[in-house]
């Protein structure tokens, strides 16, 4: 890597492209890329350094990125591979590589804490990081969220042994890693146009496994599908809220608050309390404290990192909290999968049992959407009103019969309906919700600053 002046990035707007540009600037290099359309994320990055223009015409590369002895060129998987820019690399002998292979060389040489899963893994090796930091070892963090304790979604040290990752199995991507530590949180199919089945989508986690440091540990949620295939001396623990080698005693909810007890297989680390308190952060803060324990951190570390970790930002993230019992509530979960859908409702249903539930969801992907559709509706359902936007398409083109009408016609709720963006922007004055939950991992957050100006000139 260090022969490499420049890095020129194919997707440069992506979250996890976002970290490696932001490495490599820290490293000195010249750093530039291509996107589809500007972001606030690209906004940033250009702020930061980055040279990223959004037309794909070969013309627009700059000039230091135009010796294949001195430029790297990094793309993802989501870029079409007739993108004009990526082939005028291929076609004059640049290296073009994945970005989960840059990745893996960055990360090969530190003791990696590598979070994997369905769901759970942006926000667990976010509770990493942010414990190695209170701990004083610190890491270099490639999360997949913009974390806000630091509004970044990279943290650098230039003398950690550790790196923290998550590990995405998207396109197999985290088969370039060599784990010291692996976390997996959940094996529930996902990525079914990657892998064809879910036979397939469990053979890539125990590929994973295998990639483990023979010094190293696995730490998996009990019950998985999933049978490791470790190198001899890897150690393998369990996790979950209820039982496993790493889980939780007395758990006390009430007043805003979650508290708990970590039981480790050597101690028990007492009154832990969650800085995002949602039930679901009981388990991803057991497998983060988990991995870090074995990295060395200590209790106390552990217990105050967890108190005022703030969240990746579209995780769980409150838009709008009025005050009072009847105040309007406002809040976005990134949930693109039916159990992280579950997951999130039912979260908000007890944090405010009793109040008008309004889920207002955008399907990420038409595969998802096809293969999962009788699954979200089943999530869903468990709201008391639906309101569905249409399919946020990414990477895919259109698949005949698929759209957002096949998940609604089986939502339960009585009040369900399907607005277009345009339509929705024209109605949002006409929304009645008590508390609002916003979910998708597409451009719907972009959204979010509409609703709650509309909410706040309604409650005025």
């Amino acid at each position: 890597m260090k022969d490499y002046k420049s890095i020129y990035f194919v997707g440069a707007g992506g979250i996890g492209m976002a970290a490696l540009e932001r490495y490599f600037l820290s490293k000195g290099k010249r750093v530039a890329g291509y996107d589809r359309t500007p972001s606030e994320l690209t906004g940033a990055l250009q702020q930061e350094g980055v040279e990223i223009v959004f037309d794909d015409d070969p013309s627009l590369i700059p000039a230091y990125c135009r010796d294949c002895d001195t430029t790297l060129v990094v793309y993802t998987p989501a870029v079409p591979s007739d993108h004009k820019g990526l082939c005028y690399f291929r076609d004059n002998g640049f290296e073009v590589v994945k970005r989960s292979r840059v990745l893996g060389m960055v990360t090969e040489g530190s003791k990696a804490l590598c979070f994997a899963g369905t769901h759970g893994k942006t926000t667990t090796s976010s509770m990493a990081a942010h414990i190695l930091q209170e701990d004083g070892v610190g890491s270099n963090a490639f999360l997949g969220g913009i974390l806000r304790n630091y509004n970044s979604n990279f943290l650098l040290s230039s003398t950690s042994p550790f790196s923290v990752i998550e590990a995405d199995e998207f396109d197999r991507s985290f088969h370039q890693l060599t784990p010291y530590v692996a976390v997996i949180t959940s094996t529930d199919a996902d990525h079914l146009d990657i892998y064809g089945n879910y036979e397939n989508y469990l053979e890539g986690f125990a590929q994973f496994t295998e990639l483990i440091r023979p010094d190293g540990a696995l730490i998996v949620h009990t019950g998985l599908d999933l049978v490791p295939r470790v190198k001899d001396g890897v150690t393998i623990y369990t996790y979950s809220q209820d039982e496993g080698d790493f889980h939780a005693a007395r758990v006390r909810k009430g007043n805003g608050e979650i508290v708990f007890d970590l039981v480790t297989p050597w101690e028990t680390v007492e009154d832990v309390k969650l800085g995002v308190p949602v039930t679901v952060n009981i388990e991803n803060a057991i497998a983060a404290m988990a991995a870090c324990r074995l990295a060395g951190a200590n209790a106390d570390a552990m217990r105050r990192a967890i108190g005022s970790f703030m969240g990746p930002k579209r995780r769980f993230e409150f838009w709008l909290k009025e005050p009072g019992e009847h105040g309007k509530v406002v809040i976005d979960d990134y949930a693109h999968h039916p159990n992280e859908l579950e997951a999130s409702i039912k979260s908000v249903r007890e944090l405010y049992a009793g109040r008008k539930l309004t889920v207002m969801f955008q399907p990420h992907l038409y595969t998802r959407t096809r293969d999962f559709a009788s699954e979200f509706a089943q999530a869903l359902s468990h709201a008391d009103e639906v309101i569905l936007l249409p399919i946020y398409p990414a990477r895919e083109l259109p698949i005949a019969g698929v759209s957002s009408e096949i998940i609604l016609k089986d939502v339960k709720c009585e009040k369900k309906s399907i607005y277009s963006k345009e339509n929705l922007i024209k109605s949002i004055h006409l929304l009645n919700f008590d508390i609002l939950l916003v979910l998708g991992a597409g451009d719907i957050v972009d959204m979010l600053p509409l609703i709650c100006a509309e909410v706040k000139k309604q409650t005025r």
